[in-house]
């Protein structure tokens, strides 16, 4: 679940990774030069044919020609940039937050997303996250329970944007936290310069973007035509319905939107959920009454509920989240990855694996050479018949009639999760090899 709801698709194949040292034929070159003027002036090199001035501007892209900069301390630039330190790239990652805090997201993550983590170096397991074996669908009175057909865990954003950033710094990854960056725009040597919010300016001649549901200005994303809104409160639950919960991730639907409940470390569950602002409006735009209202609607939430200690004084809230998006093209340098490349809609439980599938797909096309806007392209293409998918399922949700049957063909047909999950799944790019080791990712 990216921002609520249950894995009834399953997550992403991922693929990837090889290396290749880009080389820069004025870097060559410059081993046969000699210098004979202070740093910043005019360089000249003896050649057998002629004579080439190098200017300091040749000089300082030869600097920084293996540096990179990641907008994004989330969990697709943090993978990103555990990647390409640990290939000897000298990468700078801008993170807006001080510290890691807890975000609208459901923290589902799919047996591809656990395979990602581990061979990034993070042991999920020792930092408290929940074993998920069931998926359970309610709506209006019926419910139904069914196995998950891959691995799965919940684990608190929070933690897992603590160990991540660790894990990064740990790589050798220069981290700046607390810094939000204002404008991303070209150098004259065709590289990137981001503005932070003091003033100063970070340069790189590769950047990735990976913002989240955060814009950047000039790379906006379209506007959402659904108008959806988020929330997120994590609840202490009363004892009989946190065993009733556990091991499982329970989607519940009700008009004008869906929500997940699910436990997470520390003996807690997380609701997640998401709601047209039409429907929202017509409650004065007030939780209280959405919560109320989306309770009547499904008593199962109801239940679930029942004497639950709401444990954050407001919930989470982020609006602008446009679901079936992906990125249709780039410039020259600038990796997309993350929600600035894909938005799946949320009850899928796959935006924390389309967040690392999406990173390592960018480490590997910039290591092997490949152009932003190639790798943008073929992305695209790769996620786009799954995408559409989970669109449709996603509007099916919000059929009152779909709501009243499917939790019934749910519980006659249980084997009905191994057919989406064989539907949706993204199938490797053929010009990436399989991840094989935790080195080569």
């Amino acid at each position: 679940m990216a921002t609520g709801g249950s894995p009834l698709l399953p997550a992403i194949r991922q693929t990837l990774v090889a290396t290749l040292w880009v080389s820069n034929p004025a870097a060559a070159r410059l081993q046969q030069w000699s210098c004979n003027t202070p740093c910043g002036g005019i360089i000249s090199a003896k050649d057998p044919e002629k004579e080439t001035p190098v200017t300091a501007s040749t000089l300082r892209q030869i600097a920084l020609q293996d540096k990179v900069l990641i907008l994004g301390g989330g969990v697709a630039g943090c993978a990103a940039a555990i990647a390409l330190a640990r290939k000897g790239r000298r990468v700078t990652l801008i993170e807006r937050e001080a510290t890691p805090r807890h975000k609208v997201c459901g923290e589902f993550l799919s047996g591809e997303a656990l395979e990602d983590l581990h061979l990034l170096g993070i042991d999920v397991s020792s930092l408290g996250a929940v074993p998920i074996n069931y998926v359970r669908l309610a709506a209006a009175r019926r419910a139904a329970e069914a196995p998950l057909p891959f691995s799965a865990a919940s684990l608190t954003r929070k933690a897992l944007d603590t160990a991540l950033i660790a894990e990064a710094m740990a790589a050798g990854v220069c981290v700046e936290r607390g810094r939000s960056v204002q404008a991303l725009a070209r150098t004259a040597e065709d590289g990137w310069q981001a503005t932070l919010d003091d003033g100063t300016t970070r340069e790189a001649p590769t950047v990735f973007l990976a913002t989240g549901k955060h814009d950047l200005r000039g790379h906006a994303r379209p506007e959402d035509p659904q108008r959806w809104v988020a929330f997120k409160m994590y609840f202490r639950l009363a004892p009989e319905q946190a065993a009733e919960l556990a091991h499982a991730s329970e989607l519940m639907l009700y008009p004008g939107g869906y929500g997940g409940i699910q436990p997470v470390e520390g003996g807690i569950a997380n609701f997640c959920c998401v709601v047209q602002q039409k429907q929202l409006a017509r409650l004065g735009h007030r939780w209280e009454k959405f919560l109320a209202k989306t309770q009547q609607d499904c008593p199962h939430l109801a239940m679930r509920l029942a004497g639950a200690e709401p444990l954050l004084a407001k919930p989470i809230a982020v609006t602008h989240i446009p679901y079936g998006y992906i990125r249709p093209t780039t410039e020259d340098g600038l990796y997309c990855i993350g929600d600035q490349a894909a938005v799946i809609p949320s009850f899928t439980g796959d935006g924390i694996s389309i967040a690392l599938h999406t990173a390592r797909c960018a480490v590997a096309a910039y290591l092997r050479a490949v152009p932003a806007p190639i790798y943008q392209a073929k992305l695209r293409s790769a996620l786009v018949r799954q995408m559409r998918l989970a669109e449709w399922a996603a509007d099916g949700l919000n059929n009152s009639f779909a709501r009243a049957v499917l939790p019934l063909c749910l519980r006659v047909w249980p084997g009905v999760m191994r057919v989406t999950a064989k539907l949706t799944r993204v199938a490797q790019h053929a010009a990436v090899a399989p991840m094989q080791s935790p080195v080569e990712i």
